[in-house]
């Protein structure tokens, strides 16, 4: 969940090293000459923001850069956008209409959550320059991030959760899946102890014992993910074994029917 930034807080850098490689994102570029009002729309800017954040993380996001990318002045991007702030509001509702919450309303609470948290995460495991951006940035008249906000709150709300209870329950959610797509790009071997593994007889035999599970597919993963079909990575095994508890644990909240 979002929380606005402190007073003279500035917006967290990314490190080169959690770049990504850069694709053409959809960005449709224009000839030499006096750009049309046809060339420049949100959905063109939206593209060239993941672009450059891809490229450059989140610092490299500017409007001279945007402008650049895009093949247009910079006063240009003012005829569409008044800030980067308002960059970023397009960038965050364009992730947020990734996100699937069909399955609130349609399936029992509990498999909704469940197909709600693996979408979330799986879009933002692809975006993970921008989490630091993303997770602190104001929902205020984001139109997509508010419409995922208020079908995932109606579901917990008709499930028999209090409505004082919503809220919280959706951070600590976030909270989880946030950090779990920053697994996803960890290596596989982030826990190997190295030569220090006699000196470490138990955390290496744990780490051994996780490596030598031959796990298929989570029974709550969307169906046609990888996690779904293939053996389980690492990152999925712990975002399942999370979120089954996270999920049992928050059920227990709910009044009963």
């Amino acid at each position: 969940m979002r929380r606005t930034p402190r007073k003279g807080q500035k917006l967290p850098a990314v490190p080169a090293a959690q770049q990504r490689p850069a694709t053409d994102g959809g960005i449709r570029r224009r000839r030499a000459g006096r750009p049309s009002s046809a060339v420049l729309d949100k959905a063109g800017i939206t593209a060239a923001a993941l672009e450059l954040v891809s490229r450059k993380g989140y610092d490299g996001l500017t409007m001279a850069a945007l402008a650049k990318l895009l093949e247009v002045a910079p006063s240009a991007l003012y005829n569409h956008v008044s800030s980067k702030q308002d960059v970023l509001l397009l960038v965050e509702d364009h992730l947020m209409s990734l996100v699937d919450v069909s399955s609130f309303g349609a399936a029992p609470w509990d498999d909704a959550v469940r197909t709600w948290a693996w979408s979330y995460r799986n879009v933002f495991a692809e975006h993970t320059p921008l989490i630091p951006v993303i997770a602190v940035l104001p929902v205020t008249d984001a139109p997509q991030t508010l419409a995922m906000y208020e079908t995932v709150s109606k579901g917990f709300l008709d499930a028999g959760f209090p409505q004082e209870r919503i809220i919280s329950a959706i951070v600590a959610l976030e909270s989880f899946i946030f950090g779990s797509a920053y697994d996803v790009t960890a290596p596989e071997d982030i826990f190997d102890p190295g030569t220090m593994a006699e000196s470490t007889p138990y955390f290496t035999a744990a780490v051994r014992g996780a490596a030598g599970t031959a796990l298929r597919g989570h029974a709550q993963a969307p169906e046609g993910s990888e996690a779904a079909a293939d053996p389980l990575r690492a990152a999925d095994a712990a975002f399942a074994l999370g979120l089954d508890a996270l999920v049992a644990g928050l059920g227990g909240l709910r009044k009963a029917e």
